[in-house]
């Protein structure tokens, strides 16, 4: 896997994997690369520096992964925090709901909800676009 620094016509930056240098290649040339920002298919490979490690800098990630898989973690609360906070939740009728704004049947609008790993399969299958928050809250 390798990861490139990219532009899109709007100037907006992100980092994209890919299998290797071919794969991005394929894929940019198919207008199947966009940008995380703004949708935009015209992308370009930003300037990027070189990832060189040392043995020092791997026994420094290996000191810090607590740290970091605390912060992580943190991200994570806050993030699902926010999203219950200004998003409907519609329960284990996420898939349908999901299904008839994707389909034009009702109107979009920001929702959480379930779904079994099997229907969260399925819309990505659709082309439904979703992600997994993880499990709810417990309250103490």
């Amino acid at each position: 896997m390798i990861v490139f620094d990219l532009k899109c016509g709007n100037g907006h930056r992100f980092e994209a994997w890919f299998r290797d240098s071919a794969a991005y290649d394929a894929q940019a040339d198919a207008g199947e690369v966009s940008c995380a920002v703004c949708g935009d298919t015209d992308i370009a490979k930003a300037l990027m520096a070189p990832n060189i490690t040392t043995g020092e800098d791997r026994a420094r990630a290996r000191a810090d992964h607590p740290r970091l898989k605390n912060l992580m973690h943190t991200a994570l609360r806050e993030f699902r925090a926010h999203v219950e906070a200004t998003h409907e939740d519609v329960g284990a009728t996420f898939p349908e709901e999901v299904r008839k704004m994707h389909y034009g049947e009702a109107a979009e609008r920001p929702v959480y909800g379930e779904a079994s790993l099997e229907e969260a399969r399925e819309l990505t299958e659709e082309g439904i676009d979703i992600l997994p928050l993880g499990p709810a809250r417990t309250q103490a």
